[in-house]
Parts: structure tokens; sequence; C-alpha cells
């Protein structure tokens, strides 16, 4: 599912054109600057940062405003044009139409339809397009380009007036400016055959064939990827003509065959034994083995002729080594791999960090512009509302966390692009733990189904609450720091008990995480009259609520002072060690900081050059905080 396009409005002068575009297309959304823009859709405060965020999650962005506002925003972060969403500049009347970035990526098209709406004029500015009436470097859905380095060269040259010739069916370079010769030394050469293309020859296969496959649990890559390839040569099929590689829903998860769809560079398509067992009658090597091993009389075969459709046919039956299996069909027309079969279904566990954009990383705004379905506590789910416009939601309650894991994954395994939403880190004291826990439980222990357990899952990592607090005061994280939290929901007050007679005893500075609730009054203050056993009644303590979101309060005390009536559950406490210094600065704010022994270290006596200290490199010494990062 594509991002839903953004209408970027900064003025009252381009609303009305906005909301006129905003009419036409259901899934686009204002955004409009605050103080300005009162009823947009959305409000943002800083406009260069807003846009880029936006550009980083992949939305197309429709700015009306002067280009150069966009420009300017997202010139410093441009890489690879391949990756660009849309972005378009509209003048504030809508007479004035410019695709900016991502021309051969939506945005001259969609260019073409805001022009054509609001009776403008689409200021089309790539050569290919303008000159040519075709983008040579992008072919038209169904078709690949198979040396796209060449592209560039090719098109100068027939930009400056170089003839071309066509070789092969293709109907799409039909209605196109070319000027065409017979003895051009420039091709255009459209084949279902392997063919080497060149700086003067650009070779186009159509998306004919599919590839299905089958193998033994744990089969090696190597031996998967070379049976294919050797029967895709041997038949002489292009690798760039296949559209997907496909097999039964139960290999979902199987290595060799997700090392293949990634060899070919295409995506893998999944069937259910009941889709697979339909295509029986056309297979040509049917098998009761198969059918007592996994319930379908041909898996390659079967999954192979599905992707191609009633008018497919086997070109290659199935061929097999010691442990695996491949089948190749072709369609006379197209196969569009997003419309057959179903993906693998992927899980995103995205932590979200406090709630502010700007500490959100670009990871997980990406991952949640590509979801096409998002779960999450309603309260996290409402802070990222404006980057979920378009998607299903599904909202849970506080306290339905395993409900609401397994739903997610239960709807990955359906082949969905799932966003589990965690705030802060989903890794600490979050989500991401019972998603691996439910992946690693049995079905009948409480676990989800083996369609689930094949999803692919990626884990994107947030700013966690003890991470935001320390930053916001200064940097009482800077030495030796555990996280504790208090609730013992899950976990047996003796054992927490326990870990805080040892964090005390250890003098670390402690996170306390879930520190009271409506029911749970009484561990913070069994927790600080065991911290005052072993350090200072002046012992810094940080009390930070609603960290980066418009109600945030930051508050410091000492141990000595700490109220329970002081803290909530969106409340995280930092408690220093015995090192740990509050220092009022000249305008009134405190900070708060947990010095590592630098101040020892410039004192302390230089060694000989020869000698070599225990904590120290022998080699290519570095600085001592480079050294202890935790993430070096």
């Amino acid at each position: 599912m594509e991002a839903s396009p953004i209408l970027l409005v900064l003025n009252q002068a381009g609303l009305d054109t906005a909301q006129d575009v905003a009419r036409r297309f259901s899934t686009a959304r204002i955004h409009g600057l605050a103080g300005r823009v009162p009823t947009a859709d959305t409000q943002f405060n800083e406009t260069i940062e807003h846009i880029r965020m936006l550009f980083k999650a992949g939305h197309p962005i429709v700015g009306f405003c002067a280009s150069g506002i966009l420009i300017r925003a997202l010139a410093p972060i441009l890489n690879d044009k391949r990756d660009e969403p849309p972005v378009i500049a509209i003048s504030e009347d809508g007479s004035s139409i410019v695709p900016l970035l991502g021309g051969h990526r939506g945005a001259n098209e969609l260019a073409r339809i805001l022009a054509k709406a609001l009776s403008g004029h689409a200021a089309i500015t790539t050569a290919g397009d303008t000159k040519l009436g075709v983008a040579l470097d992008v072919p038209p859905k169904g078709w690949r380009l198979a040396n796209p380095e060449d592209a560039k060269p090719v098109m100068a040259e027939l930009l400056s007036g170089a003839t071309v010739r066509v070789e092969g069916p293709a109907d799409w370079l039909a209605d196109t400016k070319l000027k065409r010769a017979d003895d051009a030394a420039i091709s255009l050469i459209a084949t279902e055959r392997h063919l080497e293309g060149s700086p003067t020859d650009l070779v186009y296969h159509p998306l004919r064939y599919a590839v299905g496959v089958g193998c033994a649990r744990g089969c090696s890559a190597e031996e998967l990827i070379e049976l294919v390839e050797t029967h895709l040569a041997e038949a002489d099929i292009a690798n760039g003509a296949v559209a997907c590689v496909t097999t039964i829903d139960l290999k979902a998860d199987e290595a060799a065959v997700n090392a293949l769809a990634a060899h070919l560079d295409v995506p893998l398509r999944v069937y259910s034994v009941e889709e697979l067992q339909r295509e029986t009658p056309r297979l040509k090597n049917p098998s009761n083995v198969v059918y007592d091993e996994v319930g379908v009389h041909g898996v390659s075969e079967g999954a192979a002729l599905a992707a191609a459709g009633a008018f497919g046919s086997l070109v290659v039956e199935k061929q097999k080594t010691e442990n695996a299996t491949c089948a190749i069909a072709r369609t006379p027309q197209f196969i569009d791999a997003d419309t057959t079969g179903r993906a693998r279904g992927h899980l995103s566990v995205v932590g979200i960090g406090p709630g502010k954009d700007d500490w959100r990383t670009p990871e997980a705004s990406r991952l949640i512009a590509e979801a096409t379905d998002v779960v999450g506590y309603s309260l996290y789910l409402d802070i990222v509302e404006k980057h979920i416009e378009g998607k299903t939601h599904h909202n849970f309650p506080l306290g339905a966390e395993e409900d609401r894991v397994r739903f997610a994954l239960e709807e990955a395994g359906k082949g969905k692009n799932v966003a589990l939403i965690s705030s802060g880190d989903a890794g600490i004291y979050a989500m991401g733990t019972l998603v691996y826990e439910l992946l690693h439980r049995d079905e009948e222990f409480g676990g989800v189904s083996d369609a689930a357990k094949r999803v692919s899952v990626t884990n994107a990592p947030g700013i966690s609450a003890l991470q935001a607090c320390s930053a916001r005061i200064g940097a009482p994280l800077g030495h030796d720091f555990c996280a504790i939290s208090l609730s013992d929901l899950l976990t047996p007050w003796e054992v927490i008990e326990k870990r805080l007679h040892a964090a005390a005893e250890g003098d670390f500075v402690i996170a306390f995480y879930n520190p009271v609730s409506k029911r749970r009054r009484t561990q913070l203050a069994t927790a600080k009259d065991i911290l005052l056993e072993h350090r200072s009644a002046a012992t810094p303590v940080v009390l930070g609520v609603n960290l980066g979101r418009p109600e945030e309060t930051l508050r410091v005390t000492t141990l000595e002072a700490l109220s329970v009536d002081d803290v909530d559950m969106l409340t995280t406490v930092l408690v220093g060690s015995s090192n740990s210094r509050t220092v009022m600065r000249g305008d009134g704010k405190p900070f708060v900081y947990t010095p590592r022994g630098y101040a020892k270290r410039i004192d302390a006596p230089k060694p000989d050059a020869d000698a070599t200290q225990d904590n120290e490199p022998t080699t290519d010494p570095q600085p001592d905080e480079q050294i202890s990062e935790d993430n070096a």
C-alpha cells in the first residue's frame, strides 16, 4: 500500500486550492502551519522539519507553496532518486503544477491528474517525457529493464537526435516520439530470452513467468538457486522475465525460498493447500507422496500454475535435486505479483519514542508508512494519528497486551504488513518481548498459529523514557545504571525487592518504570527506604512526566523528599547514585549529571611512555567515551 499524499499548506491563500484537491482525492490529508491554517487535518510548527519527516516516511508531498521552500527543505537529505516519493509544488491559485522529485515514481502522472482537475498546467520537465514521450528508464507495469545503468547514455543520445530500432513486440513503445530507423545504432529490444544489454542496447523483459518451488526444511539457498538458474538457462528464459517466486504457505519462512526471491529480485507469493489442490488437474507430475506429506499433489508445479492463471501453462515441468524442486509456468499476458497468492506477511514492532516526531527514528516512520494495518493501545495510535491516516486501525485497551500482540501476529500471518505500535522502545518493558515469547510458545500453550509463526519481523528501536528523561535534565545516566519496574503484576514483589537491594548496594543510578498505580501505592515508598539505607538523603531524583509531549513536566527533588503523591504511571523516576550531582545554573534551571571520573584522570600522573595500563587499548587509542559507548 502506498503512503497517503500529504497536502502541505503554509497560509490561507493556498487553503482553498488544497481543499479542492482533498475533495477529489479521498486519501489526501491537509497538513497546515499552526497559527496560519487552523482548519487543517494536522498542524505543524516547524515547516522544514515537518517536510523532511514526511519525505523520509515515504509520503507523496503536494506543497501549495513556492518550489524553493520544498527544495531548500529536502536538498540536504536527497540520496537515491529511485527511492524518492513524489514531491510536487503547486501555485496557491492552482494554475501551475511542478513535479520536483520522483517524476518517474508517480509525480509526473499525479501532476497531470492535478492539472486536469484544477484546470492548470503541469510543468513536466523530465526530458524523456517531454521530448521522447516515454521514460525509458522506468518501463510500464508488466515490464522490466534488464540494464538500467545504460538508460542514461541511451536517452542522452536520443535527446540529441539519434534514431532507434525497436525489436520485438512492445505496444507501449508505439505511441512515442522516438525517431525510428532500421539502420539505427541504438536498439530497444523486447524479449523473454536472456540477452545482454549495452550502452547502445536497452533490453526489456515482459513479466510472464512464475517460478514455483518446493524444498526440504533447511535446504541450502545455493542448492535451490542453482536448480532454478539451471532450468531458466536451459529454457532460455531471462531472469528479468520472472514475475515472482511461488510456493505453498508452509514454506513462507523457508530461508532458501526467500533467498531465491531476493536473488531474482522478485516478490515471494504463497498459496494455501486448498488453492494448490485446485491446480491438480493441470499438474504434469502429481505425487501421492507429496500429498501425504503436505496435503497437495504438487507444490512447485501447482504454485507456478496458480500464479500463471487459467491461461497459463508449464514450460518447465517439475525438476528436482536431493532437497529441492522447481517448475516454471508462462502466461500469454503479464503476471501481477501483487494480485496473485499472498505475501509472506510482515510484522514491524515499532517503538515511537515518547511522542515527539523529532524523537522518532526515520526507520520507525518508514515502517509505519509502509504498513497496511496498525495495532496498538489507543493512546499510542492517537500519538501517530497523522501518520496512519488511510490505514486500517486496530485499537486495544490498556491491559490487553497479550491479545494485542497475538492479534498483530495473526493479521500478519494472513499476508498483511502490520505495524505494532509501542511507546518508547518496544524492547524495554513493552511489546517486543511478548512478540518473541508468543512466537516461541507452542500454540496449545498460548502461542500463535503456524501461519503467524512464519511472518518476518522487524523490531525498530525507539527512544526510551529513561533516555528522554536523562537527556532533558542533563546526563544522570552518564555512568553505570539499571532499570527496574515496580509493577508486581507479572513479577513477584519478592523478586523486585531482591533487585532493589542489589541495585542499592551496587550504587547504580536507577530508572524506575511503572512506579505507582491506583492499586499500587506502597512499592515506591519501600524502594525509597531501601535506597536510603545505602545512599544520602540528598541524592538527586528526577521526575519526568509526559516526556516529549505538550504536557511535559520535569522536576528535580531529593531521595528524602520523594513522595508517592508526586508520581503516577506516566512518570519516569531517575534516582541518582552516590556520585550524582544537581547543579543550579544562572537562569535558575537545574541540571543533573553523574560524573565518570574524568576529573581524577586529569589530576592523575601520566604513565611512562612504554607502560600500558590494563584499562587502556595497546593499539589504535581512542577517546574513552568512544571505547565505552554501549553501541560501539
